[in-house]
């Protein structure tokens, strides 16, 4: 289990317990948290689950693969350092205390 902060566009901040083994995306879906709509259901697909990862987490995560970093060229306004999309972000006691903002729209 992992404490993980999801902060809106506007700043308002979620604080959730998300299982181990779930993706950072499946705990704010489940926790019905705004601004990661998801589309594609995890199958990195798409962009809609694109995050900014606060720069104290971006060299504790796993490295990027390929099709993540294709999904990103496009999401909305990508930063090269910290875009992440949180269905390829698989939940460990390592995220406990992770902290990810969304951008302001999700394409």
């Amino acid at each position: 289990m992992a404490k993980i902060t999801y902060v809106e566009f506007n700043g308002t901040e979620h604080v959730v317990d998300v299982a181990s083994g779930l993706t950072v995306m499946e705990g704010a879906r489940d926790n019905g948290i705004p601004g990661i709509e998801a589309d594609c259901g995890g199958a990195c697909a798409c962009s809609t689950c694109h995050v900014y990862v606060d720069p104290a987490w971006t060299d504790k995560l796993p490295s990027k693969d390929a099709m993540e970093e294709d999904m990103l060229d496009f999401a909305f306004q990508p930063d090269p350092q910290r875009s992440r999309l949180t269905c390829q972000l698989k939940v460990s006691d390592a995220l406990d205390g992770l902290k990810v903002f969304m951008p302001e729209k999700q394409i």
